[in-house]
């Protein structure tokens, strides 16, 4: 088990403090790891209560009266900080309301995980408003999966992706692939089909299987709605719209806007998606490495977003940026290529970046070995951009 430090960091000046700290992300991306993490690094086994609510074993406590009972009676008429730990609160009906009257009954400092962006939509948002502080998970970094992998390397990387698992059978490919597969199943039967009673399950598949192929490229539902039409099928865009959006909701898929660098304006057409890690792409859509660019843009967006970017694709006089990362309200420009074997392919990705008049970060990041930092902008091969060595 690594430490995941850099979730770790961001939460500990949290820590002991009245806001409930909200763990969300994929399914089987390191939530529960994370939340035993804390639980270690608190220490506190004498005042501290755990559920893990996937658990069958912990049923008849997924309900707000059953579990606020049990809790009541354990804290009794103790005026010392409790610790609440509760894995995959979700599945705790009326969950908002019981977590609302920890706060206000005692002391207690509440840490919460689930797999649904919905978590934060709702109820909680209205009652604890202003009193909580949700961080996302996601799958293992590059830098975390070496971590965990010792001696593999960033084609196997590349290969599998960083669902957090597979380091327990990283020699076994058909393994990996047969995990990720079921893992997929389970995203979409639990966490989008049955939260939203979809019931055309079939439609979904094949409208998560276009999104898939179509990872990095711009389009939009109405694109999606005439290819099912050229398929001789009708499906509104309405329709369309809705299942991604629950997609989104399970953190299977990330959208990017589009957003003019000079109008500083957000552009409302053909946003791009980006799937939540590269291996389950390669596991259930299939090993494309044509698609090789595509994956590699994937990463880095990943990476720009685990790192705390807020990113839109970037767009000025009629080209394209691929990321505009901000943080703490400063950008950086990231343009991703696969290799750029000549003058023409480095022209075009250095080119719309030199368009950029501002002084802020510049890179172009490929699989190049060779260094092509030109016109203060960087090159930077994208191991290195993965690591962290790049600023």
């Amino acid at each position: 088990m690594i430490k995941r430090e850099l979730y770790m960091e961001r939460i500990r000046p949290f820590i002991g403090k009245d806001l409930v700290k909200v763990i969300t992300g994929l399914r089987r991306s390191g939530k529960s790891v994370l939340l035993n993490l804390l639980r270690d690094e608190i220490g506190d086994t004498t005042h501290s209560i755990y559920f893990n609510f996937e658990s069958k074993r912990n049923a008849k406590y997924a309900n707000a009266d059953t579990l606020y009972d049990y809790v009541i009676k354990k804290v009794g008429d103790s005026k010392a900080k409790w610790y609440l730990f509760f894995d995959e609160i979700q599945e705790v009906t009326d969950w908002e309301k019981v977590i609302n009257s920890f706060r206000a009954d005692f002391d207690a400092d509440i840490y919460v995980t689930g797999s649904n962006a919905k978590l934060l939509s709702g109820e909680l948002a209205t009652l604890i408003s202003g009193r909580y502080v949700q961080f996302v998970i996601y799958p293992l970094s590059y830098k975390e999966f070496l971590l965990l992998n010792e001696g593999k390397s960033f084609t196997d990387y590349l290969n599998v992706g960083g669902m957090p698992f597979i380091s327990n059978i990283i020699s076994d490919e058909k393994a990996i692939n047969l995990y990720l597969e079921d893992l997929y199943n389970s995203i979409v039967l639990k966490d989008v089909v049955k939260r939203n009673n979809f019931r055309d399950v079939e439609l979904l598949e094949r409208i998560i299987t276009y999104v898939l192929a179509n990872i990095s490229q711009a389009f939009s539902a109405t694109s999606i709605s005439k290819y099912f039409k050229n398929e001789q099928r009708k499906v509104s865009t309405d329709t369309v719209l809705n299942y991604i959006k629950a997609c989104e909701e399970a953190y299977l898929f990330y959208k990017l806007k589009r957003h003019d660098i000079i109008g500083k304006r957000i552009l409302e057409v053909s946003e791009k998606y980006f799937v939540v890690d590269h291996g389950l792409r390669e596991a259930v859509y299939g090993k494309h490495m044509e698609d090789i660019g595509m994956i590699l843009e994937n990463i880095v967006c990943l990476e720009l977003l685990r790192r705390g970017y807020t990113a839109t694709v970037g767009m000025i006089d009629g080209e394209e940026i691929d990321f505009v990362g901000i943080k703490n309200n400063e950008p950086i420009y990231v343009q991703v290529a696969y290799l750029m074997p000549e003058k023409s392919t480095q022209d075009r990705e250095f080119g719309s970046l030199l368009k950029i008049e501002d002084n802020y970060p510049k890179y172009v990041v490929t699989m190049d070995e060779v260094n092509m930092s030109q016109n203060g902008i960087k090159h930077v091969n994208i191991k290195d951009f993965l690591l962290g060595n790049w600023n």
